[in-house]
Formats: structure tokens, sequence, C-alpha cells
């Protein structure tokens, strides 16, 4: 199979047909043998009727419904796993990503040697109110991620190697992050193809401004656990020893002017008189201990076999 389009969705009823009709449309002009997953993120509207009718006039649709909504990540890592294509897409259901994309998308990955391409939409139709706060966000990635040829790690238009999907982990929130993802897993050939934006045409935005905050809270921690999270003692190891030394120097010197007001006859106040030697003590005990709570929690949710457990519903032709 040449192209798998997975499509998370959150009540996009009134767009799915055209969608449908419009990725079709493309395919076939081009030739491709294809799929489409529909993933069903928990919507409250008819959404998944919609999904059940196009799948019973159409066997390329596939179909995954969530029993509840847990977000964009969950819905990708589903859709990869049942993607059998060996170029995979996706793309959002609000008819914002336009389809007429794939084939230059495809061309990059299987022509180019591309691992991933991700669009850039250069020209926006979105308030400004995300358009500034998307742009500080992505210049944040690339400098932590050493990703410099990306300008939008969070546009939805990707393409991939069907490797790279298998191979990833999305879980969480990271879809943001994705590019990030594949060049830790040892896809380094990414690239970026300027793509065409078009105004939501149905609904309004399913995100809000929390996205953003969240956002630089999983990058800091992607960033964390790919540096450290396969040698935690490097960090910790080193941590420790620096707390244990700055220790042992405080309280010599302390053991220490006590020895000397001792050998001067003076007398009077004990080492632990000294607020000095609780300041050292307590600071580095809290400093320490939040740090490796926070750590640890991580490894914890990163190691728990049922993180990617979703509450699946219903599905349409799909067995995994």
């Amino acid at each position: 199979m040449d192209i798998s389009v997975v499509v998370p969705l959150y009540n996009e009823e009134e767009s799915l047909p055209e969608l449908h009709t419009w990725i079709r449309r493309v395919m076939q002009q081009n030739g491709f043998s294809y799929e489409i997953i529909f993933v069903n993120d928990g919507s409250r509207d008819r959404s998944w009727d919609v999904i059940e009718q196009l799948a019973a006039q159409d066997e390329n649709v596939r179909g995954i419904k969530f029993r509840r909504n847990y977000g964009k990540s969950p819905a990708l890592y589903c859709g990869f796993k049942e993607a059998e294509g060996d170029v995979v897409i996706t793309m959002d259901a609000d008819l914002q990503d336009s389809p007429d994309e794939i084939p230059a998308l495809y061309r990059m990955i299987t022509a180019e040697g591309y691992d991933m391409v991700s669009g850039y939409k250069r020209k926006r139709y979105d308030p400004l109110t995300k358009t500034l706060p998307t742009k500080l966000f992505n210049a944040t990635a690339r400098r932590i991620s050493g990703i410099h040829n990306l300008h939008d790690f969070n546009c939805g238009l990707k393409a991939y190697r069907r490797d790279v999907v298998k191979n990833i982990e999305v879980y969480g929130e990271m879809h943001r992050y994705i590019p990030y993802l594949a060049k830790s897993a040892g896809f380094v050939k990414i690239g970026e193809k300027e793509v065409h934006h078009q105004a939501r045409k149905y609904g309004k935005s399913k995100f809000g401004i929390n996205r953003f905050f969240n956002g630089y809270l999983d990058l800091l921690t992607l960033w964390f656990l790919n540096n450290f999270g396969k040698k935690p003692m490097h960090v910790f190891g080193f941590l420790g020893s620096v707390v244990f030394f700055i220790s042992f120097v405080a309280l010599a010197v302390l053991g220490a002017g006590k020895l000397i007001e001792l050998s001067n006859g003076v007398y009077g106040h004990l080492v632990t008189d000294s607020a000095w030697f609780y300041i050292f003590l307590t600071s580095m005990l809290i400093g320490t201990q939040f740090f490796l709570a926070g750590f640890i929690g991580d490894l914890i949710s990163r190691s728990n076999p049922g993180r990617n457990d979703y509450q699946i519903e219903k599905t349409i032709k799909c067995e995994k």
C-alpha cells in the first residue's frame, strides 16, 4: 500500500464528508493505493455515525472510536499502530490542511529519501493571539531540539516513512514534538515543505491557550528524558557528587572554625548553633528532593505498561 492517511478528530461531523471526498479525489488522480484511518477522539456529535457511513461506501476507510476524549497524541498513537502504508500522512480533520499537498509530500519521502517531512504554514488564517505564541514556541523548540530547519513543529500535516511511526511512541501531549521524537529515535533526515493553510470552514478550534504552557513543560520533559532518561546516573551522580562536596566543605569549614576557637580557649557555642549549618543542609535537601521526585515521577510514567491502553469502544476494519 502506498499511503495511509491518519486523521485524528474531535467533533468534526460537518467536515468529514468533504475531507473524505477531497482525499479520495487526490488519491485516484495520482493512482495511489491508500487507506484513510479516522480516529474519533471521543466526539460528542455525530462524527462516528459519519465515519460508519463513509466506511460503508468506501472500502479504503477505517475507523477507531475512543470511548472518551484522550487527546491528539493518543489518537495518533493508535492510528500509527494501524497504519499499513509505505508512507503515513497525518492531517487535521477541520479542512485547514489541504489533501492536495499529499502527492508532493509522498515524493519527498519516496524519491528524495526523507524520513519525515513537516508542513510549514507560512501564511496562516489564525488570530494574532495564536500566531505570536506559536512563533515563540517554535523558536524555543528549534533551539532545544537542534532541528533548525523546521518553522512549525506542531503543523498537523506531516509525512513519514512507515519505519518512523512504528519506532516512536507518541504519548501524553507529545504530538507537538514528533520531529524531536523521530530525531531521538535515529531518523535524522527531517525536511519541511511549505503548505497552504485554509481558514476553518466549520465549528471552532478545540485548543485553548493552556496548550502553550503545557507545550513548554512537555518540551523540557522531552529534552531531559532524551538526554538523561537512558543514563540517569550521569546527571544524578554528578549532582550527588556536587552536593556531597559542598556539604563536606561547608561542614569542614564550620568544624575548622570551631577547632580554632577551642585552641584559643574560646568556648560557649556549638557548631549546630550556626544558621549556615541548617541553611546548607535544608536548601540542598529540599532542592535535591524536588528535582529527584519530578524525574522519578516521569520515569515511572514512561515505564507504566498501561500508559497507552485506551478504551476503544468500536473499530472499523481495525484489529490491532
